[in-house]
Formats: C-alpha cells, sequence, structure tokens
C-alpha cells in the first residue's frame, strides 16, 4: 500500500473528508457486530436536503442541522439468504434525491499470482478460495457519490484492530464501478 491509502504511521495520514467520515462511521459500525454478517447496502442522503426535505424521518434519525455530518448513511432492506450483492448493484439505479451509496462485504481476497489457478465455474472458484492456505478475509467499506468521489476502508481479519483500518479512495475498484453505475455515473468513473 501507498502512503495514500492511510497506513498507520504514513505521513500524510490517512485520508480525510465527509466521505472518509461516513465510510470509517460504517466500518466502526460493522466492526461492532463482529465478522460474518450479511452484505449492507447504504443510501448515502445529503444531510441539511433531508432535514429539509423529510423533516420527520430527520427528527427520528435525531438528526439537528446545526450538527449535522454532510452525508447520512440510510441502510436499505436485507439482502435476502443467496442473494448476490454485485446482482443486487446491477438492479439498482437511485433517485436524483441520493447524494450517493455505500455498502458493507465481506470477501475472501487471494494473494497475487494465484489468478491462473482459480477455477472459472463460479461455485468451484469459491470453494478454491476458501481452501487456499493463503486467503485473507477482509471488510470492505466502500462509497462513491454522484460527482465522482469515492472512499474505501478495509480491515482484514486477521490484523483486526482500529488502527489497523486501511482508507483510500480507490481500494475496490471494481466494486467502485458497481457503485458509480448504481447513480449513472460510469462517465465520471472512465475517466478517472
Amino acid at each position: 500500500m501507498t502512503e495514500s491509502a492511510g497506513m498507520p504511521g504514513s505521513p500524510q495520514g490517512p485520508p480525510q473528508g465527509p466521505l472518509y467520515d461516513v465510510v470509517r462511521e460504517l466500518e466502526a459500525h460493522a466492526s461492532q457486530s463482529g465478522w460474518d454478517q450479511t452484505e449492507r447496502i447504504f443510501a448515502l442522503a445529503d444531510t441539511v436536503e433531508l432535514i429539509q426535505r423529510e423533516p420527520d424521518l430527520a427528527a427520528a434519525l435525531g438528526l439537528v442541522a446545526e450538527h449535522a455530518t454532510a452525508y447520512t448513511p440510510i441502510e436499505q432492506d436485507a439482502l435476502a439468504p443467496g442473494q448476490n450483492l454485485e446482482d443486487v448493484l446491477a438492479a439498482i439505479s437511485w433517485p436524483e434525491e441520493v447524494a450517493g451509496v455505500a455498502v458493507i462485504a465481506e470477501r475472501l481476497v487471494l494473494p497475487p499470482g494465484v489468478d491462473d489457478a482459480i477455477p472459472d465455474e463460479p461455485a468451484a472458484a469459491k470453494e478454491f478460495a476458501a481452501n487456499h492456505p493463503d486467503r485473507q478475509e477482509v471488510r470492505i467499506v466502500a462509497a462513491a457519490l454522484r460527482d465522482g468521489a469515492t472512499a474505501c476502508a478495509l480491515r482484514l481479519r486477521s490484523h483486526d484492530a482500529d488502527d489497523l483500518v486501511l482508507t483510500g479512495p480507490d481500494l475496490v475498484p471494481g466494486l467502485l464501478m458497481q457503485l458509480h453505475a448504481t447513480l449513472d455515473v460510469e462517465e465520471i468513473a472512465a475517466d478517472e
């Protein structure tokens, strides 16, 4: 990882900004529930607009304009058992009122150089990854905004400590492209 990935002790420190605040908040929330959790999708609302447009919802969420963060994550319905996050994202198109989208997912990550050994058939590939001796379990929080901004946080199960969570703008490019597609900003993602 590079310094811009926000590694602990890097001279630049972790990336900052409102979208990173949301990603860190979601990652901390997920870490309180432990591992082996279901995948989750969140609409990101501009908090000030949400308070103005939906005052009852804002009140129920405890949002106050003077103390509001830039974005409020609103959890969507849980994925049904057996539903694939990528398939669900492919079917989502957010209305204009949604400023962005965020997801929380756990994945198995394999070391570089094993791509040629991964079977083509999805079930066999999943079994291959689950049984690989060098696999790493990782929790991913990825977020994208309509303006093309992105933020990610990664926590390795083998290094499960708050100060070891990696952050950066493009740690999971494939997933970020899918998030952009739900917001109809693929032309922005393609230009980056």
